[in-house]
């Protein structure tokens, strides 16, 4: 498998060309930079850069074009720039019918030295160790276009697998007609006038509460003072109240 790697770029646009398969040692092929002035307009920096890529893709003919994806940053203008030079790779690809991948600089670093975090010394460190390069490629544009192109050639297999059995997935869906869904089985329903009868047959009678056991002295016979009525209770509540005598005297010149 060989494989353009392209960093894009208005000023340095990084390029080079990495061939081999997945587990076995990678060559590097050819590695550059396409240049432009910063102070030429940027329609004819595009130009350029289109004319750059396309010599890079007549010599070396590759299977494959990995561009790094662009991510939004706090420099709206570099943004743009980068997002143009890339666009113009990708469209060279294209004319050519050659496949395009977009890879993240985070799964650069990631694939090419075990850390999404790492800085361009350290890829460039990295890209010099795995390409057995007498020395780090210079500018650092140049090493991160071989990453990029290093990073496609670990991951494409796993990514062509991934995509085939989404196409796969896709395609057999087109083909299996929805399945029916079973038809409802009815409920049954009670005659009318017998849904209280029912009901209520189907009730549950309460239990029964357990007798009261009866009460014990002290040396375990029953008590018997405990069932009797109390003395005197009753007939204290059937007595009656006696009406109180006025002792009053009333004088005989008042009656």
């Amino acid at each position: 498998m060989k494989v353009l790697g392209v960093d894009p770029g208005l000023t340095r646009c990084g390029v080079g060309v990495v061939e081999g398969v997945a587990g076995r040692p990678l060559t590097m092929a050819g590695v550059g930079v396409v240049r432009t002035p910063a102070d030429a307009d940027i329609a004819d920096r595009l130009v350029l850069i289109e004319r750059g890529i396309d010599a890079w893709l007549d010599e070396h003919r590759p299977e494959y074009v990995a561009v790094e994806r662009v991510f939004s940053q706090h420099n709206v203008r570099t943004v743009m720039g980068t997002a143009q030079a890339s666009a113009v790779a990708m469209l060279c690809a294209a004319r050519r019918g050659l496949p395009v991948a977009l890879h993240t600089p985070s799964e650069v670093k990631a694939a090419v030295t075990g850390s999404g975090r790492a800085d361009k010394a350290q890829v460039g460190a990295m890209v010099t160790r795995l390409l057995r390069l007498s020395a780090p490629p210079k500018p650092a544009d140049a090493a991160d276009a071989l990453a990029l192109a290093i990073c496609h050639i670990w991951r494409a297999p796993a990514v062509n697998r991934l995509q085939q059995a989404q196409a796969q997935a896709r395609s057999t869906a087109r083909r299996t007609p929805p399945a029916a869904r079973p038809a409802r089985t009815p409920r049954a329903t009670a005659p009318e006038g017998t849904a209280g009868r029912a009901s209520g047959s189907s009730r549950t009678p309460a239990p029964e509460r357990p007798a009261e056991a009866p009460r014990t002295s002290a040396s375990g016979r029953p008590d018997e003072a405990a069932r009797a009525p109390v003395a005197g209770r009753a007939d204290a509540a059937s007595r009656t109240t006696a009406p109180v005598r006025s002792t009053t005297r009333i004088p005989k010149g008042m009656s």
